[in-house]
C-alpha cells in the first residue's frame, strides 16, 4: 500500500514540475490577453496545467505551443464575453509603431477600432504575435496551419492595421 507521503511516480511528478516552471508564464501571459478579472485567469491557468498533468507522458511531455492550444480550447468554451484587456492592446500598439514609434502616436481607442476591422484569423494573428510573442513557426504550429499562409495573413493584417492608424509612412519593415 503506498501512503501519501509516498510518491509513486517521481519521474512524472519532476517532468511536470519542469513544464509547469518553464510554461506557467507564458500560459498565464496568454490567457491574461483575453480575461482581465485576475481570478479568472488563476483559475484558467490551474485548468490547463490540471488538464497538462492528466494527460503528461513524461517520455514526451507538453511544450508551450500545447499547453497554448489547451489555454484556447479553455478559452473558447468559458462563459462570459471576451475583452481584451488594455496591457495587450498596448502591446499591439507598441508593435506596430515599432522602437522608434512616436509615444501616443495613437490611442488605445483607435488600436480598437482599427483591430475591429480585421477578420479573426488576423486579429488572433496579430494578438500571437505582439501579445504572446510567437514567432511565425509557433503560430503556424498552434493555429495548425502553414508558416507561408500564417505569414501571408500577418503581413496583410499589418498593413491594414498601419493604413487604418494612419501609420504607413512610419513603418520601415517589420520582423
Amino acid at each position: 500500500m503506498i501512503g501519501r507521503s509516498e510518491d509513486p511516480n517521481p519521474l512524472r511528478n519532476e517532468v511536470f514540475t519542469r513544464v509547469f516552471d518553464e510554461h506557467w508564464a507564458a500560459v498565464r501571459h496568454h490567457i491574461e490577453g483575453v480575461v482581465a478579472a485576475e481570478e479568472e485567469v488563476t483559475e484558467l491557468v490551474s485548468e490547463v496545467f490540471l488538464f497538462a498533468w492528466s494527460r503528461l507522458r513524461p517520455a514526451r511531455p507538453p511544450g508551450r505551443v500545447w499547453l497554448l492550444r489547451a489555454a484556447d480550447r479553455r478559452l473558447r468554451t468559458r462563459p462570459g464575453r471576451v475583452s481584451t484587456p488594455h496591457s495587450a492592446l498596448d502591446a499591439v500598439h507598441t508593435g506596430l509603431r515599432g522602437d522608434d514609434g512616436v509615444p501616443g502616436l495613437v490611442d488605445r481607442v483607435e488600436v480598437v477600432r482599427a483591430l475591429g476591422v480585421l477578420t479573426p484569423p488576423q486579429r488572433r494573428i496579430i494578438m500571437l504575435t505582439y501579445w504572446d510573442g510567437l514567432a511565425v513557426g509557433e503560430i503556424a504550429e498552434l493555429l495548425r496551419a502553414s508558416e507561408s499562409r500564417v505569414r501571408k495573413t500577418l503581413s496583410r493584417a499589418q498593413e491594414r492595421l498601419r493604413a487604418e492608424l494612419g501609420l504607413e509612412g512610419l513603418i520601415t519593415g517589420d520582423d
